[in-house]
């Protein structure tokens, strides 16, 4: 059986971070950590799908994995499996979304699973803003989505983990739709429940969606998670001073310095700086990181080449090539202590977070002694000027100043410093 893994969404929710399938966490790519997955349950026919943004990159991950490219975007998932049935039309298939994040059991359950085909059914104890199946026994019915709270035909949910043993009825269903919505796929999946016989494969294992940016929080948390000993690379450099605790890994040619502590569990990358006096717990610390004299990184996720000193970064996700002042603090609680929201194309949602601080794109500098409020985020290519306080979303490249207790926020003239050029900081280290 083929295995596709969908690739080609544009990650417009993601803003400030660029692709998301494409971002580190805990050492890999979230792509990385998929294939991995799908390996593990004994997927040997693995094809990716993606689109001109992002299958180059992917391809020198993976240059042994076939590619297909989806033409049309536009077409969502619908135009997505078009292209796969117009290469791959004739053998036993099974979907699988790049962006949701499932133990390795639920594939091979599919896999093993009877009739003409199977969905993985995720089962909820609350309400979730999702698609809901219905079941008569085991044999799925229809979909209704996002039904609201006290509608729902069960307590399944469908997760994009789809089996298709008939490629040919697949495609007549695709071919009948209504083109003017953009749930070709779906409504194609409501034709074949008709008249095939389609079964629902209940799991309730580890289910994490990455959808926004905040979610690789989350998703960070589930991987380390699945970090069960200790691994420290024998290139490291560890100071008797520091305290390492709890399941750690810290890879070739990292330091960590006096009076340091790592606690587990956490991921810290290649030649990533734990600097004197400073604090990282349950997080992941991208290659290159420079974690700072006296800064507390706490449930983050830090890219690569970011550089810290004397700051507090608490359940924020940092892009690659950052740089924070000394005093600069990430707010990560509102005082209510309510859930924070976050602004998404001009729309305000929550996050379903009660602790979330900032998400920062590349190539940022932030001087010192600023504050950022808790949900907000900074465009790539932005500076901040000390003493600022960032209350509302940067867009980006943008140089943002504080006048008066405003914000005044101005196009960028400045291009940030490679990660090149800072090697001579590092140097001093």
């Amino acid at each position: 059986m083929n295995t596709f893994l969908l690739l080609a969404g544009r990650s417009t929710r993601f803003w400030p971070l660029a692709e998301k399938t494409l971002f580190p966490v805990c050492g890999k790519t979230l792509l990385e950590h998929q294939v991995d997955r799908l390996r593990k349950a004994g997927c040997d026919h693995i094809i990716l799908v993606g689109g001109t943004h992002n299958l180059q990159e992917a391809q020198s991950l993976f240059p042994d994995l076939p590619m297909v490219e989806q033409k049309d975007l536009q077409l969502g998932m619908r135009g997505a499996v078009l292209s796969i049935l117009q290469s791959y039309g004739s053998d036993p298939l099974m979907i699988v979304s790049g962006n949701d994040v499932i133990e390795p059991r639920a594939y091979k359950e599919l896999m093993d699973s009877e009739g003409d085909g199977a969905l993985l059914a995720y089962k909820v104890d609350q309400y979730f803003p999702g698609g809901y199946l219905s079941v008569d026994n085991d044999r799925i019915t229809g979909i209704v989505e996002k039904p609201g709270e006290g509608n729902e035909p069960s307590d399944l949910v469908n997760i994009v983990a789809h089996v298709h043993r008939n490629p040919k009825a697949l495609l007549e269903a695709l071919g009948d739709v209504d083109t003017s919505t953009d749930d070709g796929y779906e409504q194609a999946l409501a034709k074949l429940f008709t008249s095939h016989t389609y079964n629902a494969v209940s799991y309730s294992g580890t289910w994490q969606a990455v959808k926004y940016p905040w979610h690789l929080i989350d998703l960070c948390d589930v991987l380390l998670g699945e970090i069960t000993e200790q691994q420290i690379d024998a290139s490291a450099e560890i100071h008797p001073s520091a305290e390492i605790v709890g399941n750690v890994i810290i890879e070739a040619g990292a330091k960590v310095m006096h009076n340091a502590v790592v606690r587990g569990p956490a991921y810290i990358g290649k030649n990533a700086v734990v600097a004197n006096n400073a604090l990282v717990r349950n997080s992941s610390i991208g290659e290159d990181c420079v974690v700072g004299y006296n800064t507390e990184i706490k449930a983050s996720v830090l890219q690569a080449h970011v550089w810290t000193h004397m700051n507090y970064i608490g359940e924020s996700v940092i892009g690659s090539n950052v740089s924070f002042g000394a005093g600069t603090v990430t707010g990560n609680l509102r005082l209510d202590e309510e859930e924070v929201t976050s602004v998404v194309k001009n729309e305000k949602i929550g996050t379903g977070r009660t602790k979330f601080g900032c998400v920062i794109g590349n190539d940022v500098r932030i001087g010192t002694h600023v504050s950022t409020n808790p949900g907000v985020k900074i465009g790539a290519g932005s500076f901040i000027s000390s003493k600022t306080l960032v209350s509302e979303d940067i867009a980006d490249d943008k140089f943002v100043v504080m006048k008066n207790g405003v914000l005044d926020v101005r196009e960028n003239r400045t291009k940030s410093s490679t990660p090149e050029d800072r090697e001579m900081f590092r140097k001093k280290l």
